[in-house]
């Protein structure tokens, strides 16, 4: 089975002439890194590991290695099913698969950790924001309150700053008054 995950196409051989080379020393390293347990299958990555997925529940190796009762009872699931026990048939499930669709698929409550931290960073924003308001802008210059900039508009409107399309064009200056 090692050595359907380790076939080259003639393709990967072009690319990398030392790559039948290496295969060897790759076999080992998948092995050591996999122990004893069985390849039985491609995997959703071509990659000899395990993971629990919905969108590809076929994982590439076992979930355990073999032990004496296991390799006994893959023997036994051979011939007849009806001849095991439910015990029987969620030990074997147990070998290949560490949880169920239900296990895996399960509410954490991850989500209150996600609010959570939401909440403590908007908060941390807002003390920063109201630090920076408070002790390193100084204050508004006086020209922003509204008398002042009133004022600033009337001046506009008498010298008639741009007359065709701004602001002195929607001013009626013989009713001195918005035009309607």
């Amino acid at each position: 089975m090692a050595g359907t995950f380790l076939a080259l196409t003639a393709r990967a051989v072009r690319t990398n002439p030392k790559l039948p080379m290496q295969t060897a020393g790759m076999a080992s390293y998948v092995r050591n890194l996999i122990g004893k347990r069985e390849i039985v299958g491609y995997g959703f990555n071509g990659e000899p590991n395990y993971v629990d997925r919905t969108d590809f529940p076929l994982p590439a190796i076992r979930w355990r290695e073999p032990t004496p009762d296991i390799s006994a009872l893959r023997e036994k699931e051979k011939g007849d099913w009806n001849n095991l026990s439910l015990e029987e048939k969620k030990a074997l499930y147990r070998a290949s698969f560490c949880q169920t669709f239900a296990e895996f698929k399960a509410p954490t409550g991850e989500w209150k950790s996600v609010i959570g931290l939401s909440l403590v960073f908007m908060s941390g924003a807002f003390w920063l924001f109201y630090f920076m308001k408070a002790f390193v802008y100084s204050p508004l210059p006086i020209t922003f309150d509204k008398e002042h900039r009133e004022a600033q508009l009337r001046r506009m409107i008498d010298l008639q700053v741009n007359p065709v399309q701004g602001i002195s064009s929607k001013w009626d200056y013989e009713k001195d008054d918005w035009k309607k």
